[in-house]
């Protein structure tokens, strides 16, 4: 069997939950999936998952190749498209959310452009801090700032998300610059919402370096953090997106220079591959496009 085929019964007996399903969405019988199966086992030298007659659970084999077959089909999809017919104008109604952060500085902006480029798609955005069940809230695609994926979805990296240590010069000026990570303990440190302490990490040379900060002030949004930033309020650990627009206007200072903090991927992830509408296609490969290279935030000029 085509190895391919395979990892699309592979993929789809994920996704599905059993073996029958899968083979009823591929309009297969269940001994072509068995087969697929094992061919794909053989070939990989490693049993992909332990099947009962109740359930399915990946094995680590399973768990490691399901996002690179996921990956393989979507290139093969999109190899396939390039080279198809024209199609229509993309129309229809997508869903799609991200952070309310990201969404505010940069993907409201980015959507807007992709509705005026295509009038026919109709998109209703939702700006929420919490990650969305795709599935159940019917939400077409997600921008997410993570690199835990979740292997049971598709990702297309957009673009690298940096942070910067971040004050308002007139805090500065009242309680002096901190030089070195270990710094940070002395000054009011603007917090994103955790249970427990509160870690930031950076990389500074060949070392790692992981600071525990405090401050009068936390909060589950970029945005409020910011806001209380610039208010003289304290130093905060925020994303290159938000802060280098202030920074180059001289409202906020970058600080620790020879600090990196850990970089994150922004990704677009959505749920399946299979009958993708053409608006969410376009959609999906005008983010990619917007955001290639040197993403907009970090662009002079």
């Amino acid at each position: 069997m085509d190895r391919l085929m395979a990892m699309q019964v592979f993929v789809t007996v994920v996704d599905t939950g059993s073996q029958t399903a899968a083979a009823e969405r591929l309009g297969v019988s269940r001994s072509v999936v068995s087969r697929a199966l094992g061919e794909l086992e053989t070939w990989l030298g490693g049993r992909l998952m332990h099947r009962t007659t109740r359930r399915l659970t990946l094995t680590s084999v399973g768990q490691e190749i399901l996002p690179k077959c996921r990956r393989l089909l979507e290139q093969s999809s999109d190899i396939q498209a390039s080279v198809a017919q024209p199609q229509a104008e993309p129309q229809g109604p997508l869903r799609l959310t991200c952070s309310t952060s990201f969404g505010q500085a940069q993907l409201t902006a980015a959507v807007a452009d992709f509705v005026t480029r295509y009038p026919q798609v109709k998109v209703d955005l939702q700006l929420l801090d919490r990650t969305v069940n795709l599935v159940e809230e019917g939400i077409d695609l997600a921008v997410r700032i993570t690199d835990d994926l979740d292997p049971q979805l598709i990702a297309r990296r957009l673009a690298t998300c940096d942070s910067l240590v971040v004050a308002a010069p007139q805090y500065l000026s009242r309680h002096g610059a901190p030089a070195r990570a270990e710094d940070l303990a002395q000054h009011n440190c603007l917090t994103h919402s955790y249970h427990g302490r509160t870690l930031w990490r950076f990389r500074r040379g060949e070392q790692d370096v992981a600071v525990e900060v405090s401050g009068g002030l936390s909060s589950n949004d970029a945005v409020a953090l910011l806001q209380a930033v610039l208010n003289h309020s304290g130093v905060a650990l925020l994303p290159t997106y938000l802060v280098l627009p202030l920074i180059r206007q001289g409202r906020l200072v970058a600080l620790l220079p020879d600090h990196q903090p850990a970089s994150l991927g922004i990704h677009a992830v959505y749920a399946s591959r299979r009958h993708m509408p053409l608006a969410l296609r376009a959609l999906l490969d005008f983010l990619a496009e917007r955001f290639a290279g040197v993403p907009p935030w970090q662009r002079e000029g």
